[in-house]
């Protein structure tokens, strides 16, 4: 798309060469036939006006000083055997060996000139007084009318192609989540109609994504009150038999609940280009704090990123539960150390039983789970599908390992802060 203005222009521009080939080629191929009859008309009327070839030189040079004004141009007269009889002006050179009829020659000192060849077979050589394009002039006019073409096309062109590379940067921010953007309808033309078609499905699709979002959040926020209200009804609960019924619905809650939560941080993170609020966090420091919870051990050296810490620390109790998760309590080690490349390298690896190579880029999708793991009954499927968002959103990128000696290994890059 950005060139396709100089490819329609270059495509016009050839075509225009082209028809300037063939009908030079035409000119041509046809011209000799045409001008041959021409001269030997001209050649007769020639003959007429000068003296018979047996009257004095003085007589011929008299007639070719008066006919050389009259048709503006040098004469030259030659015998049949090329001798000079008369001429006005500076000699021309006789006609080339083996020339028999009239014709435009090619003269050696004086260019292009016509050569008749008289009845009585003398020769006249004429060449043109001030005629700097000669026979040319047609080739000239062409030239100048493709240029005023092709000046006068460009910004046609230009115009129709401008307008497609307009809609494609704004096609470009609405792929890139500016549900808003519109295209300015430009013309009545097939563009214009392309513009509009645009607008129209990119107004349904951000009515549709809207009522989608309003429709989550009214959900979660449905979901909330029945769990508030069962939290209530089992602290009415009595102890005693029914503790272990108490301790299932707590459970069932906190997932519902975490569930909940993660649905709209995903679906709030979706919405984001980049992070908003930022601040300059320690993420060695933070990645300790999330780390005794799950018993995990840490090493690294203090590393500063800017963010947004509660999206941060998301990021670290993630990665930290899903390999406790999964680690069938084997250790569990993070670290955080700068990379080859300046940025900071986050480091979380478990004792699991691994991840598939066809698998590792299809357990950030939400939901989804890796054939043939177990895991403790915890977590709602969305853990490591908001690990990739939140990563994303801070400018770093994700990628899933296996662990030497077995396990996995989840290697985070992030961009360190300029603090």
């Amino acid at each position: 798309m950005r060139h396709l203005y100089l490819r329609i222009y270059l495509a016009f521009i050839g075509i225009l060469v082209t028809f300037m080939l063939v009908m030079s080629f035409a000119w041509w191929a046809l011209r000799d036939n045409d001008d041959r009859r021409s001269l030997d008309g001209i050649a007769a009327l020639v003959s007429a006006a000068l003296p018979p070839a047996h009257v004095p030189r003085a007589r011929l040079q008299s007639a070719i000083d008066e006919l050389a004004p009259q048709v503006s141009s040098r004469l030259t007269v030659r015998g049949a055997d090329g001798s000079l009889l008369a001429h006005s002006g500076e000699p021309l050179p006789p006609a080339p060996p083996g020339s028999e009829r009239s014709g435009f020659r090619h003269l050696p000192g004086v260019g292009h000139a016509a050569v008749l060849r008289l009845p009585d077979g003398r020769w006249v050589v004429a060449k043109r007084l001030h005629d700097g394009r000669g026979g040319y002039g047609w080739l000239v006019a062409l030239l100048l009318f493709a240029a005023t073409l092709a000046v006068g096309a460009y910004p046609v062109v230009r115009s129709i192609t401008g307008r497609l590379e307009r809609l494609r940067t704004r096609v470009d921010a609405f792929g890139a989540g500016d549900l808003s953007v519109r295209v300015e309808v430009e013309g009545r033309d097939e563009v214009a109609a392309l513009a509009g078609s645009f607008n129209d499905a990119a107004k349904r699709l951000e009515k549709l994504v809207d009522a989608q979002g309003q429709m989550l959040a009214a959900a979660s926020h449905e979901l909330r009150s029945p769990l508030a209200r069962m939290r209530l009804a089992i602290e009415l609960l009595r102890t005693g038999d029914q503790q272990e019924l108490r301790d299932e619905l707590t459970r069932d809650i906190a997932e519902l609940d975490e569930l909940i939560g993660e649905i709209l941080l995903a679906s709030r993170l979706d919405t984001l280009e980049h992070i908003d609020h930022r601040e300059t966090v320690d993420l060695l420091a933070l990645l300790a704090e999330e780390a005794s919870r799950t018993n995990a051990g840490v090493r690294g050296t203090a590393q500063n990123v800017s963010g947004d810490p509660r999206l941060l620390r998301k990021l670290l109790r993630n990665l930290l539960e899903n390999a406790r998760r999964y680690s069938n309590d084997g250790e569990v080690q993070a670290s955080v150390l700068r990379d080859r490349s300046g940025g900071v390298l986050l480091t979380v690896e478990d004792r699991g039983p691994g991840i598939p190579e066809d698998e590792r880029e299809r357990i950030f999708e939400p939901f989804y789970r890796a054939r043939g793991t177990r895991e403790s009954g915890e977590g709602v499927g969305l853990g490591l599908a908001l690990v990739r968002q939140i990563v994303e959103r801070h400018g770093g990128s994700v990628r899933c390992l296996p662990r030497t000696g077995g396990g996995t290994r989840f290697e985070v890059s992030l961009p360190t802060s300029n603090n």
